[in-house]
């Protein structure tokens, strides 16, 4: 249900619209209160837009939050993809002597754990977004798409702060640009298509199925190791090479890789399907969470 007047407008989950004419005008011509049925499952941009500073405040305080009272705040963000270099440099680059095409293998790993992190990041904050903000959800109207999309936009701030250690990286050992870093913003695009429709399908089943929050960390673990993060693809060839190309993070993470460095061709087919799988993640999302979304206030 929607109501509006000239002022602003108030909307419950109802499917009827209702508007009504400003407090203290003279009665007009036609019906003061006009009720028109509405679509339930559209996507009503014009609504998102107009609540465009709200999505600027819910990312500005998941950032605050996330950081509270923390002793070392944002190296957080950076802390945690070294570290894993650092452990998977001497495992897997050293021990197990697996090869990164022809990159250093901390080199490798890092820009492979900066998206990753990434997109495990977005997924699990997005999925937990609406539970985490239930005394909102249940006190004022506003589109509740935009509490899981703060949530990846949150992360998306952690990224940025993440890549900083892998430019200083690129400088220390001479990485050369080439005209592959202007596809760059692609890959960002599509692991973010990518974790906005995971999340907000994550999110709208975590509403009703709270099993959610406690599998969720378990499938980014699956995901992790079925993804080109310590190793590369050229490492298998055949059946093997093309179920893994099936995860689209592995099309994401590749070109992302090659983007930056130029090292071997782009694998255009292993992207393209990365990319349309982002696309009907999103699309499917998108439904999913506006079919469920006149539930929420009622089970968060």
């Amino acid at each position: 249900m929607t109501i509006s007047n000239n002022a602003g407008a108030l909307t419950s989950d109802s499917e009827p619209s209702i508007k009504i004419a400003p407090a203290g005008t003279s009665l007009p011509d036609k019906p003061v209160v006009v009720i028109e049925p509405r679509a339930w499952l559209a996507l009503d941009l014009q609504e998102l837009w107009a609540y465009r500073e709200l999505l600027y405040f819910l990312m500005w305080r998941d950032v605050k939050v996330r950081y509270k009272q923390t002793a070392l705040g944002v190296v957080w963000v950076v802390l945690q993809p070294l570290l894993m270099m650092l452990v998977f440099t001497f495992l897997f680059g050293r021990v197990a002597g697996i090869k990164s095409d022809g990159l250093p293998y901390s080199l490798f790993a890092y820009t492979g754990l900066l998206m990753w992190t990434f997109f495990s990041s977005a997924v699990n904050a997005a999925g937990n977004s609406l539970v985490n903000s239930a005394a909102l959800i249940t006190k004022v109207y506003f589109p509740r798409m935009l509490v899981p999309a703060a949530a990846v936009g949150a992360t998306l701030v952690d990224f940025a702060v993440a890549f900083i250690p892998l430019a200083i990286m690129m400088v220390f050992w001479k990485v050369r640009f080439t005209s592959n870093l202007l596809l760059l913003p692609i890959f960002i695009i599509i692991v973010v298509v990518l974790a906005l429709g995971v999340g907000m399908w994550m999110a709208a089943l975590n509403v009703k199925y709270r099993d959610i929050r406690l599998a969720l960390p378990f499938l980014l673990q699956l995901w992790f190791f079925a993804s080109p993060i310590i190793y590369p693809l050229s490492l298998f060839e055949g059946k093997v090479r093309w179920l893994l190309g099936l995860n689209p993070m592995a099309g994401i993470i590749e070109g992302f890789r090659v983007s930056l460095y130029g090292h071997k061709p782009f694998d255009w087919s292993t992207i393209a399907f990365a990319g349309v799988v982002a696309i009907i993640f999103l699309v499917y999302a998108t439904y999913n969470f506006r079919r469920a979304e006149r539930r929420f206030a009622d089970l968060v």
